[in-house]
């Protein structure tokens, strides 16, 4: 009785595992992940004046964010993120909401220690004191409240100009031409799920009315 148990057992996973296993690459068919970023340390992050506790490593061609509890990546157009900084990155189907309270000339801003005409004397944070205290921080509202993010006699925006701000740069992201190529690309894919193989029309008869598909704005996080 125990043998053809085992043996029944045996049988399901034969035919349920690798259907699942080729649901997963299914779903990723098209989404390539970022190269890979050799550290040789771990990295030292600087929190951002006018953001919700954004945080970048700032000595790096290539932006790489940690944002609730999470670590992010724009890559050609997409967004990746990882509990990790240095590898398990993942493709996230939506632009985080973060990032359109990121200042676009942030690096400028860094090297010269100016953020808007104001000293800024930012904290270079290690990684473990940023994994033991960012959740704190976040729900203290500690580089806000306490340090204005280390910009002296600074005053955060306002909402109402921290929205408008939102909008422009919302508007100039999707203006991208990598991001519109991956718009694109993922609304091609979105028509083959949806309406299968391509039927032609017999010659001589003019095709009339066709489907409308709307664009789907992804829900932040």
């Amino acid at each position: 009785m125990k043998k053809l148990l085992f043996g029944v057992i045996l049988l399901v996973l034969a035919i349920v595992v690798p259907g699942r296993a080729l649901a997963g690459v299914s779903i990723g068919i098209g989404i390539s992940l970022p190269p890979p970023v050799v550290f040789g340390a771990p990295p030292a992050v600087v929190v951002l004046p006018d953001t919700d506790d954004v945080y970048v490593v700032p000595d790096m061609d290539i932006d790489i964010f940690f944002w609730n509890g999470w670590w992010w990546r724009p890559w050609e157009g997409r967004w990746y993120r990882s509990r990790y900084y240095d590898r398990g990155w993942a493709y996230y189907n939506h632009v985080p909401r973060f990032y359109f309270d990121v200042d676009p000339g942030w690096r400028g801003y860094y090297r010269s220690h100016d953020w808007h005409g104001h000293r800024w004397n930012y904290e270079h944070i290690p990684d473990q004191r940023l994994r033991a205290n960012w959740y704190n921080w976040r729900n203290n509202r500690h580089w806000e409240r306490r340090e204005t993010w280390g910009v002296q006699s600074y005053q955060p925006r306002p909402q109402h100009q921290r929205q408008e701000l939102r909008h422009q740069r919302q508007s100039e992201y999707q203006q991208r031409p990598e991001v519109q190529q991956h718009r694109q690309q993922m609304q091609r894919h979105e028509k083959q799920r949806q309406g299968g193989p391509e039927v032609r029309q017999p010659r001589g008869q003019q095709h009339q009315g066709g489907s409308r598909h709307r664009e789907s704005q992804g829900r932040p996080e």
